[in-house]
Parts: structure tokens; sequence; C-alpha cells
């Protein structure tokens, strides 16, 4: 892969113009970075906090237009795809530092822009490769998919995190311009701590802590079913033969049924579940935003977070489960990591993490941490 050195500094290339000289840029980067040589300037004096509010600002839904950021020429588009690429990197528990490497390593080699082209069949963010095994050209155009595939390779270099950034990308890209990432550690910092800071939840130490509280009492979950009957559930499909049981709370049936709807959507950490279906990673659903969606179209409002979701309502026994009530596992009881829906005859709604659907599970699955009603 070979980085892109046309648009370094603050040139503005129209989608008319790239579209139709893109190869004419790429196959002359190498030429144009060693007649340049390094950027010149380095982006040193960054800003961070003001960075914080500009990446806050435009993923709040401001176009853009008023948004300056010193190293990015078209934020509206270039924020969101920083985004997806940290919040994929929170969602597989990778650190900060592997996080500014990814950001730089995508600033570099597409100035954070999904391309559809580049040197040879290199393609997307990171201009991977498909002839080089990272993938389908469809594939690679799924800012997602393609994060995943930066950080599985990334995670496999020996040693990455006592490299410097140019160390461990070059390590990951093999780009003919190995000490082209350095330039812009600065700003991927920058970005990364202004995106981390939107998350909810992102970087709070008091989730790792131990829990102090203490676990439902022990007995499984005897009163209700534990969903075997279904068999092997297809990830994505509804199992054969549920119904939304008829006694449930009209508006348990009615978040359910909009969770229904969003079976077989890709999770998203950080996502919103505003557009599941759409091309947008970050309208994706995680766990708890699918929650929180799905009681909206009932008019019931929940927080945001699965460490707050799981203070709302009222608890309730694993073994006294009710259709719409939320289900916690993973992590403790005080801090869980995930939060599932049951809905009724042994069966969860889930979004349960990176690479996997909106799925329905047996609750035999689940080690519930705790149980809360909601309506």
């Amino acid at each position: 892969m070979k980085a892109l050195a046309a648009g370094i500094g603050v040139v503005v290339l129209s989608p008319l113009l790239l579209a139709g000289t893109g190869m004419m840029l790429v196959s002359s980067s190498a030429a144009a970075l060693q007649a340049n040589g390094s950027i010149s300037n380095c982006l040193t004096d960054i800003d961070t906090d003001e960075v914080a509010k500009q990446v806050a600002k435009i993923l709040d839904g401001a176009s853009g237009k008023n948004a300056h950021i010193e190293g990015l020429d078209l934020p509206a588009e270039q924020i969101p795809n920083a985004q997806t690429i940290v919040a994929t990197g929170l969602s597989l528990d990778v650190p900060k530092k592997g996080q500014v490497i990814a950001l730089a390593t995508a600033m570099q080699e597409s100035r954070l822009r999904n391309l559809n082209y580049g040197d040879r069949d290199s393609l997307g963010l990171f201009q991977q490769r498909p002839s080089q095994g990272w993938g389908t050209a469809q594939q690679i155009h799924d800012p997602v998919y393609a994060s995943e595939q930066f950080y599985k390779h990334l995670l496999k270099v020996n040693g990455w995190q006592q490299m410097t950034v140019t160390q461990a990308a070059q390590a990951v890209q093999k780009s003919g311009l190995p000490d082209a990432y350095a330039q812009w550690e600065t700003l991927a910092t920058a970005l990364q701590k202004g995106i981390a800071k939107t998350f909810p939840g992102a970087g709070d130490d008091d989730a790792k802590k131990p829990d102090q509280g203490k676990r439902p009492e022990p007995g499984g979950t005897s009163c209700v079913k534990d969903g075997s009957g279904f068999g092997r559930i297809p990830e994505g499909s509804i199992p054969k033969g549920y119904k939304i049981p008829k006694d449930a709370d009209p508006k348990a049936r009615k978040a359910i049924a909009w969770a229904m709807h969003q079976l077989g959507t890709l999770y998203q950490w950080g996502g919103s579940c505003t557009n599941s279906h759409g091309p947008d990673p970050m309208g994706r659903c995680d766990c708890s935003s699918l929650m929180q969606q799905a009681y909206a179209q009932a008019d019931i409002t929940l927080t945001r977070t699965t460490y707050t979701q799981v203070k709302e309502g009222k608890a309730v026994s694993p073994r006294q489960l009710r259709p719409g009530d939320l289900i916690f596992s993973r992590g403790t009881a005080n801090h869980p990591e995930h939060v599932g829906m049951y809905m009724g005859e042994g069966l969860v709604i889930e979004a349960p993490r990176t690479s996997k659907p909106v799925r329905i599970t047996p609750l035999k699955d689940w080690d519930i941490l705790a149980a809360r009603r909601v309506l």
C-alpha cells in the first residue's frame, strides 16, 4: 500500500476532480513526497480542547461548513470516519495508542476518506488491497470491516505498544513511505481524545472496578423457559413458532417488535441505533442503544449505557422474567458490560458484539448478573 500524497496540507479536491484524477494522483505520490519532503506543517501546535469541541459539534449534527481543524480539509466527511475507527477500536478493547496509530495511518493513506480508488487495487480508509488478502472490495469499503482488519493485524505485531506510531503503522501497512505516518500523530491523538469523549462510558475506569454489590440470588430461571426448545437459532432470524406473548405489556410488545426489525443488522460499538439498516456505521446498534431506541418507540425513556440502564426501573428476579425485561451479563452486577431484552418463551434479543448481527438467543446461553423491569 502506498500513501496518497495529493491533498497534503490544505488542498481541497472536489469529488469530480478526485474521481477523474485519482489514479494519476496516487501514482505520483512517492515523487511528490520526495520533492516536497515531509509536510511543512507537522501539526504540533494543535489545540486538543478545540479539536474536541469541533468534533462534538459535527458528531452532534452540525454541517461542518464552519468547522476548522488544522489538517482536515473535509471535516464533515473525515470526522465520522475517524469516529468509526475509534468506536471499532473501543469495541475490540484496543488501547488508546492503537486507536491513535489507526487514525494516523488512515490520515496518511486516505486523509480519512473512504476512497474507491488507490495505488493498484488499494481501497478505503486504509488503502487495503483485495489482492493482498485484506478482503473483498465490498468488505474493504465498509469502514468498520476495514478498521477491524487494521486492528487485527496491528495486535499481531510483537511489541507494537513499545513502538513509535510510525514503526507500528509501517509494520502493518508495509508502505513505500515508511516515515510518513509520524506527521499525523498529534492530530490523531487530538481526534482520539475528542471522539472518545462522545462515547458513553469510554475510558470509564469505574467500569473495571470489582463489584462491590451483590449478585442476584442463585437458582437459575426455573420459573421461565430457557429457550432450548427452539434448537439452534440462525443469527439474525426469528425462531420458527415464536410469537410475542399475548399477555405481554403493550409497551413491551411495541419495544420487542421494533427490536426485531433490527435483526440481522451489524453491531456497532457506540452506534446510535437510529438507522441500523442505513449506510452509516454509526447509525447501527450496540447493545444498550438497541434497548434505548426500542423502548423509545413505546415512549419509554432509557439512559444510554449498560452501566446506567442497570439502574433503570426496578430489580426483578431472573426466575420471574416478563417480556420486555432487561437482562444484564458480562462484567459485574454493578457494572455489567452487556444488556439484552427478554422476549418471552425463553428468548432474548441482543446486539452482541463487533462483527455480529442483532440476533435472538436462548436464555440458557446467558449468565444473568441482573434483571430490570422498566415498565
